[in-house]
C-alpha cells in the first residue's frame, strides 16, 4: 500500500501532524486506538470517516517511519 495517497500533513491542520485526507484524524490517533485493542468496527462506528484503508495506510506509515529512525535496544529503553 502506498500510505501517501491516504495520508498527508499541513501545518493548517492538526498542528502538522500526519493525518488523513478529507479528515482531521491524526495517524497518531487511529494508531493509538489500534494499540489499546479497538477493532475497525468500534471505531467506524465511534469515529465515522476512518476508513480500513485508513488502518492499512497507518501501519505502512509506521513502518516506513521506522525503518528510518536509529533505536536504543529495546532491552536498554527505560520505562516511562
Amino acid at each position: 500500500m502506498n500510505w501517501r495517497e491516504h495520508i498527508y500533513s499541513d501545518p493548517e491542520i492538526g498542528g502538522g501532524k500526519p493525518i488523513f485526507r478529507g479528515t482531521r484524524f491524526k495517524v497518531e490517533f487511529v494508531l493509538k486506538l489500534i494499540a489499546a485493542g479497538w477493532t475497525y468496527e468500534q471505531m467506524a462506528a465511534e469515529y465515522p470517516g476512518i476508513l480500513p484503508e485508513h488502518l492499512r495506510a497507518a501501519a505502512a506509515f509506521a513502518a516506513d517511519m521506522m525503518r528510518d529512525e536509529e533505536y536504543v535496544a529495546i532491552g536498554q529503553a527505560q520505562a516511562i
